[in-house]
């Protein structure tokens, strides 16, 4: 196989995209585009004289089926700048590797995360882990997020004065909040990166995060459109349906009633309320 060189993808190398106040994404380095894909499906019997739909075919075919291993010889490299609450969702996809700034070796900067008004918002009341719709009013957000930046100034403060006193940094360093910036290089091969965005792009996941995943589909689409285009239809907007589902569609279809009951019923409806939204 030849080394894979994509054009547009050369021109954003270590661009940054802005994401959140501080935070970015750039793009270091990539190994492998649709092209590597294709090369690595067909390479049992050699890629021979394939058109671009039929690539795309292809690619979308092994998506569809999850014929994994082809999506496995493309890697992304990111250099990555965010919440240190954000790195600790983001290190629960094991399959990356990375290397983070280590506040042992180095003072760390007085940079924290400090949200927009209309992001700052009440606790859900369906879902303990996440935010409700709507924000708080102004006069009560503008309070709150004086609040938090009052906060991260005296916790920036006493870290300050503590390693004047010639407190080791490992030391120091363990007042400071989780909206402290961090950074760290991160690499992923396609297969697993797709895995996250599946998960991390959902409304379901934290707004912060979701903003980070965004801002790397992006660069993904650029890489490997083709692929990108596939994980679009087949993994992120696709619902998926169990055997007892399967079985109450054909009923419904055939003007029967549907047999589900309880919360199989509900979670039936749900999937059936988001493919229709999608």
């Amino acid at each position: 196989m030849a080394h894979t060189f994509v054009p547009a993808a050369e021109e954003i190398l270590d661009k940054e995209y802005k994401v959140l106040d501080k935070g970015f994404v750039r793009l270091v380095d990539y190994l492998g585009s649709d092209q590597r894909i294709v090369q690595s499906a067909r390479v049992s019997y050699g890629e021979g004289t394939k058109t671009v739909s039929q690539d795309a075919a292809l690619i979308d075919y092994l998506l569809r089926h999850q014929h994994t291993s082809p999506f496995e010889q493309v890697v992304f490299t990111f250099h990555l700048k965010m919440p240190i609450f954000v790195a600790r969702q983001w290190v629960r996809h094991r399959m990356g590797r990375m290397n983070e700034v280590s506040g042992r070796y180095s003072i760390m900067k007085e940079e924290f995360y400090v949200p927009e008004l209309q992001d700052i918002e009440g606790q859900s009341s369906n879902n303990k882990q996440g935010r409700a719709d709507e924000p708080f009013e102004q006069e009560k957000a503008e309070k709150i997020r004086a609040e938090l930046q009052a906060g991260q100034k005296s916790a920036y403060e006493s870290y300050s004065e503590l390693l004047e006193t010639g407190l080791a940094r490992e030391i120091a360093r363990i007042n400071l909040p989780l909206s402290l910036y961090t950074e760290f290089y991160w690499q992923m091969d396609l297969n697993n990166l797709f895995k996250f965005l599946k998960l991390r792009l959902d409304g379901h996941a934290q707004f912060e995060i979701r903003e980070f995943a965004n801002a790397i589909f992006e660069i993904v689409k650029i890489v490997c459109p083709m692929a990108a285009a596939s994980f679009e239809n087949d993994m992120r907007d696709s619902v998926n349906f169990t055997g007892e589902e399967i079985q109450a569609l054909r009923k419904i279809l055939k003007g029967e009633e549907n047999p589900l009951e309880g919360k199989k019923l509900e979670r039936f409806n749900a999937k059936i309320e988001s493919g229709v939204q999608l």
